[in-house]
């Protein structure tokens, strides 16, 4: 009895040890072309070995106004909290940045115009912040790197009670720790 237990139980650690290949790891990941209904997602790089910094923050494409990471607000509707077609690019550019700098954080402050109550704004803020994080974590960022905040109409961009004002104060900004 205890032979046949052994050779169970080594039969299962040889099976555990067996090798697959990239097309078998991707499948049972349901990455690449496997069939109906699969997704495709992005290859996660190795986390960086130098830790994002101040002076690492200083110079690098966060910075360049010339690309897309420069620019760090997403504007919703009145009284909305989904991200529009036209921002996705900007949320999966910040999201493939954090994918390849494993160290950066990020916290985003979700803003609301001037209309509705002090708690509805606060709240619809934090609505428009998680948004933009439930978007980021689908493409693969750690939760751990996102925080979010709220400040409903506390933090205007421009002030003033028209369309033009509001519109610039309906929005969530990303900011970089270190920044």
């Amino acid at each position: 009895m205890n032979r046949i237990l052994l050779s169970v139980l080594m039969l299962a650690v040889l099976g555990a040890c067996a090798t697959t290949t990239p097309d078998q790891k991707d499948a049972a990941l349901g990455n690449g072309n496997s069939g109906a209904g699969s997704v495709d997602r992005p290859a996660v790089k190795p986390p960086e070995s130098q830790p994002l910094t101040n002076k690492s923050l200083a110079g690098n494409t966060l910075k360049d106004p010339n690309n897309i990471l420069s620019k760090r607000s997403v504007y919703y509707d009145f009284d909305s909290n989904l991200v529009k077609a036209d921002y996705k690019p900007l949320v999966a550019a910040h999201a493939r940045y954090l994918r390849e700098h494993s160290r950066a954080d990020m916290r985003i402050e979700g803003n609301a115009d001037e209309r509705g109550s002090r708690e509805y704004n606060l709240a619809l803020g934090q609505r428009r912040a998680d948004a933009v994080k439930q978007m980021m974590q689908l493409m693969g960022v750690r939760v751990t790197q996102i925080e979010t905040v709220s400040y409903g109409e506390e933090r205007p961009r421009k002030t003033g009670s028209d369309e033009t004002s509001w519109a610039e104060n309906r929005r969530a900004d990303i900011v970089y720790q270190g920044e």
